[in-house]
């Protein structure tokens, strides 16, 4: 016979669930934001009863996100904090490195830090040192860095903001001025454009692209066919496609999605990072959120932040989008899988 202490916790425990006074991890973290849904295939990505999460706040400005798939946790960067954090969920949030950027005391700009992370095909970390003004790949075994592009004909690199790998092999990246005091008109620029640049193994880097002013975010469509780049340019807020040749090249630039009128209506950020599922579709940082795009351009809806929002990213199964917003880190699940899943 089971005693009354028996049959007493299980009708507490069930008027616990009732109040919401359970433990459950969906309730764990606040919720921010909402969801602007204005396509019926955001559904289809976005499930209905979705959350924004805050699972972590306090930074600058936080950026370039990434997920480790080999030890399941999440990279992200703290830019003028100069600092690199690993986030998991079973311990929280620490300190992975620091300085992530610039040494010296003498520093060109307030962005000391680096910005955009990627994982190499040997499971290398490998970083747009913004701070530092090249691009480079972390030697974890001792903290320190191996350059592996800083100058473009014999001048200095502005300040590569976001990269992306093509095949596990390719580095393509942006090189806006925004690590630099005065951005364009800065003293210290010694390249007077804003590149999109392609780097191979082998240390040969190809000017891709010159004619746009604040190139942010870069990404590939799943078939590496098509080259997308977010502008962040506060006259011209758009994202970018170009068809990707043979030889790695690109040409045909298009506009992909012309946010001004988000802008307009005045939601708040700029075209910046992105990610891409495997279906295509794109995850766009912009006015107003993280703007869901199709593989057509259409904007399928929002992840409404109320923020300026700079980067995103995949994680954990490949269903989670992680977040850089501002001074938070936030997530959302989705009911689709980002690339490399």
């Amino acid at each position: 016979m089971k005693s009354w202490f028996f049959y007493n916790n299980i009708t507490m425990a069930f008027l616990l669930a009732l109040i919401g006074c359970t433990s459950a991890t969906t309730d764990s973290y606040p919720e921010l934001g909402g969801f602007d849904r204005i396509d019926p295939a955001f559904d289809e990505l976005v499930p209905s009863d979705a959350r924004i999460e805050k699972i972590s706040e306090g930074f600058a400005w936080s950026e370039g996100p990434v997920w480790r798939k080999s030890e399941g946790y999440l990279l992200f960067t703290d830019i003028p904090n100069n600092t690199i954090y690993k986030w998991t969920e079973s311990d929280g949030l620490s300190v992975f490195l620091r300085p992530a950027g610039y040494t010296r005391s003498d520093p060109a700009g307030r962005e000391l830090g680096s910005n955009g992370l990627m994982f190499d095909d040997q499971d290398r970390l490998v970083m747009a040192d913004h701070g530092n003004h090249q691009i480079a790949r972390l030697d974890e075994t001792n903290f320190t860095k191996v350059t592996l592009a800083d100058q473009f004909q014999e001048n200095r690199l502005n300040s590569p903001n976001d990269l992306i790998f093509r095949s596990k092999r390719d580095i393509y990246f942006t090189d806006p001025p925004y690590g630099l005091e005065g951005l364009h008109q800065s003293p210290h620029q010694e390249l007077d454009f804003a590149g999109v640049y392609r780097l191979t193994p082998e240390g040969e880097l190809t000017l891709l692209a010159d004619d746009l002013r604040f190139p942010n975010g870069i990404a590939f469509s799943p078939d590496e066919k098509t080259l997308y780049v977010a502008v962040s340019d506060p006259d011209n807020q758009v994202v970018m496609a170009y068809e990707v040749l043979e030889d790695g090249t690109i040409r045909d630039g298009r506009v992909f999605f012309d946010a001004t009128h988000l802008a307009e209506m005045g939601k708040q950020g700029l075209p910046d990072g992105m990610v891409v599922d495997v279906e295509g579709n794109i995850f766009a940082t912009g006015p107003g959120g993280v703007l869901v795009l199709s593989p057509d351009g259409t904007h399928l809806g929002t992840l409404e932040t109320g923020e300026p929002t700079a980067n995103c990213t995949f994680g954990g199964d490949g269903s989670t989008l992680y977040i850089t917003s501002n001074m938070n880190l936030l997530r959302v699940q989705l009911n689709t899988t980002g690339m490399g899943f």
